[in-house]
């Protein structure tokens, strides 16, 4: 289906609707290392258009919140980090686990608190990285933890119902919208289209952007596909 005409009902009732959005593979081009993630400037020029219209804007990251904003970097919009963990009550607790589980692997990691990213886009031999980090992840389940895979990434978080679906979930209750839309590029964010549908909205939008190394479950379920971040940048011009 063209973008336009499920773009509308959210572009034509802004008060009623809210915007969220995944931030690396989707807002941030993927690069070599999490710290040399940008955001384009006409995707920022966007996002503070969008951010006074609508009802809500957030991002919901697998950064932690913080590093989320300061790498979008633009007020009116609400970040939740961690897959949505941040939001659990009992996140203190839960980063003490990580933290064990942390200093127990001893690999470089890229620690959020709440998760751990064990990365291996960089390594010399990929092949002997991911099977070195199946190893973890088989001791990470063993301990009860979640592990899961991404692009290019094995991520570890506590073992709780808490995810980028009930992230969305929260934010669209608490904002009171009727109509949304989430866009994501990889495997955490089927959980998101999940939480969008399951939120029960008059009209709700699920937007993949599509990338050699994205699940093509995202874009069977999605109902609109974009080829990247530039492309995600052009559609938000719809709305």
């Amino acid at each position: 289906m063209e973008a336009a005409p499920l773009l509308a009902p959210l572009a034509e009732a802004p008060e009623r609707s809210t915007l969220v959005l995944d931030v690396d593979g989707t807002l941030a081009p993927i690069v070599a290392r999490p710290e040399l993630a940008r955001v384009p400037a006409s995707t920022r020029a966007q996002l503070e258009r969008l951010a006074v219209r609508y009802a809500l804007v957030a991002c919901v990251s697998g950064r932690a919140g913080e590093d989320a904003r300061r790498l979008v970097g633009i007020e009116g919009i609400e970040y939740v980090g961690n897959h949505g963990l941040e939001l659990d009550p009992l996140a203190p607790e839960l980063a003490a686990g990580i933290a064990r589980f942390r200093d127990r692997v001893g690999l470089p990691v890229e620690d959020k608190g709440l998760s751990l990213s064990y990365h291996y886009r960089e390594a010399p031999d990929e092949a002997a990285a991911r099977r070195r980090l199946e190893e973890v992840a088989d001791l990470a389940e063993a301990e009860g933890l979640d592990a899961r895979w991404g692009r290019k990434v094995l991520e570890v978080r506590p073992p709780v119902r808490a995810d980028k679906g009930t992230a969305v979930r929260a934010l669209l209750e608490r904002s009171g919208a009727e109509r949304g839309l989430y866009a994501g590029d990889d495997t955490t964010d089927l959980d998101a289209f999940a939480g969008l549908v399951a939120a029960g909205l008059e009209h709700a939008v699920r937007v993949a952007v599509a990338s050699d190394e994205g699940p093509a479950a995202l874009r069977e379920a999605a109902d609109l596909v974009v080829a990247g971040p530039e492309e995600l940048a052009r559609l938000l011009e719809l709305l």
